[in-house]
């Protein structure tokens, strides 16, 4: 098992350098394919409970929120999740009881907790087009770096905080959502974030300050990601969310904390080192 987990961590590393550093339309679509694959989770763990998730117009719904990203129309994204809300609620008055306002608020939820998310990993990549950072050799656009802190940051979280909650973590957080997770494996987590993003933005030149800023928010942001997944997967009775990266479950089960930490790095982005 933990091999497997090794190996696929690895390929995903790999995949996610070339992909990142690369950017544009193969970027793009990768992103767009594990939305689609996440909502797929949410849809197979949803009806583990009998929930009557629409799985055409979460898919519908997804593509394009990310076509709309990729494009850069926020105003349009504004009109389709309007649109998708009013779907919804249609579909629950017209269907009688094949189709119910549960059904309605799950379908409108999972669109939202994935389409949003997923959205924002795009909207980091191609934040500045016109900025590059150079380390040695290296040159990446100010997007791709800007992601990799995101991306850091939530990795060194999970890591440390791992570590440190085997080794000391004694303070349940979250007992009735994560059973193992502890507050001392929380502030580990922080940690390991402030530590992961301070030493790499310092390698593209980085203001320290921003780099621990961004360290934080992804600190917080990155564990509220994982217990919110830990969450529905409670509620549905899972252990994970998928199979398909084999020793650590599925999309949904590896990108949790992505999904949170990256929209809040991206504004933290926006707001100071954009404008």
């Amino acid at each position: 098992m933990l091999g497997k987990r090794i190996l696929t961590a690895l390929i995903g590393i790999l995949a996610a350098i070339y992909l990142i550093n690369s950017g544009g339309w193969l970027f793009i679509g990768a992103v767009a394919l594990l939305a689609v694959i996440a909502w797929h989770e949410y849809f197979a763990m949803l009806g583990c409970r009998q929930i009557n998730v629409h799985y055409g117009l979460g898919v519908t719904g997804i593509l394009l929120l990310m076509a709309c990203t990729a494009l850069g129309n926020p105003q349009e994204t504004i009109i389709i999740m309007f649109l998708l809300l009013v779907l919804c609620l249609a579909k629950a008055v017209t269907s009688s009881s094949s189709f119910t306002i549960a059904d309605a608020s799950f379908t409108f939820f999972g669109i939202a907790y994935v389409g949003l998310t997923f959205s924002h990993i795009i909207l980091l990549r191609f934040a500045d087009n016109f900025t590059s950072y150079n380390v040695g050799n290296v040159t990446l656009p100010a997007g791709a770096v800007y992601l990799w802190l995101a991306f850091v940051g939530t990795w060194a979280n999970d890591t440390f905080a791992y570590f440190v909650g085997t080794k000391f973590g004694q303070n349940k957080l979250c007992p009735a959502i994560s059973p193992y997770k502890t507050w001392e494996g929380a502030i580990g987590g922080i940690i390991g974030s402030l530590l992961g993003t301070a030493i790499l933005g310092s390698l593209f030149q980085i203001p320290l300050f921003h780099g621990l800023i961004i360290g934080l928010l992804a600190g917080i942001a990155a564990p509220l990601g994982d217990l919110a997944e830990s969450a529905i997967k409670r509620y549905t009775g899972v252990k994970d969310s998928g199979r398909l990266l084999p020793g650590h479950g599925g999309v949904l089960d590896r990108f949790d904390s992505i999904m949170f930490a990256v929209p809040t790095v991206y504004y933290y982005i926006y707001a100071f080192l954009l404008n």
